[in-house]
């Protein structure tokens, strides 16, 4: 009975705003004193940002401690990748290694205690969530945005070598300099500069940046709100579910059934 009263006093806890502002806060700080580090301070500073790291560690394990025991499956606990990525950061926090060969490991592993702030907060999640769900598609993506790099740098590394060799010298620095192009950097001078010699190169620059800089561009930016639409979706059922209401599938399976007993109303013909 203690166990299933210190359970739900972990979850309301853990669903608490206040609770979850107050980790949040505590992740902005911690950011602030790793970033702090990296100026000259006096001793006295470093001191007390070591003492605060220790404070932030401990209410790191807490905090994690809370939602483990909150978790109605503990096993499925680390069944989530974030849960895991969590608990690894609080261990790792733990160790003293400040003053021995890993001390650069503690640093890294506090730097990315700032990505506690994506665990805790479910509409970042989602975000990279989504985000990660685009990549197998964004991979062709790139890969076609790859070839018409090639092309094009090979096309630009035959014709334009002899004007520029430090632009144009073989097709790896044509692809350096197509992604200049690509991205707006001083792109007119690289264009005059070859437009001098062959007054009809505009249309090589015009053509590659319609390519890649708007036609790539709009096909990424659609994938990736195409996958985030798809997840509010699943968010919204998993939501549903969890309340008890009914979701897009359990409508589905209901309007099926609903046929078949119409057809089997139906007198045989």
């Amino acid at each position: 009975m203690n166990i299933q009263k210190l359970q739900q006093a972990s979850q309301q806890l853990r669903d608490n705003k206040t609770f979850e502002w107050l980790v949040v806060s505590v992740i902005i700080i911690s950011a602030l004193l790793i970033g702090a580090r990296t100026y000259p301070i006096p001793d006295t500073l470093v001191l007390l940002i070591q003492w605060l790291d220790i404070g932030i560690t401990l209410l790191f394990l807490f905090e994690i401690t809370v939602r483990f025991i909150a978790a109605p499956n503990k096993r499925r606990f680390f069944y989530s990748g974030w849960n895991i990525f969590d608990t690894l950061v609080v261990v790792v926090s733990l160790i003293p290694i400040e003053n021995s060969d890993l001390a650069l490991v503690g640093r890294l592993v506090r730097i990315f205690r700032v990505l506690r702030m994506v665990s805790i907060i479910p509409e970042l999640r989602m975000l990279l969530n989504s985000l990660l769900r685009a990549m197998p598609q964004l991979g062709y993506v790139v890969l076609l945005m790859f070839i018409i790099f090639y092309i094009y740098a090979a096309v630009g590394a035959t014709f334009f070598a002899h004007i520029n060799p430090d632009l144009w010298g073989d097709i790896s620095i044509g692809m350096l300099t197509l992604f200049r192009v690509m991205t707006f950097e001083d792109w007119t001078d690289v264009m005059y500069e070859t437009m001098a010699v062959y007054p009809l190169s505009w249309i090589y620059y015009l053509s590659f940046i319609f390519l890649t800089t708007f036609a790539f561009l709009n096909m990424v930016i659609g994938i990736v709100v195409n996958v985030l639409e798809d997840e509010h979706v699943r968010e919204r059922e998993a939501q549903d579910q969890a309340e008890g209401k009914a979701t897009l599938d359990d409508l589905i399976l209901e309007i099926r059934s609903l046929r078949k007993e119409l057809n089997n109303l139906k007198p045989d013909s």
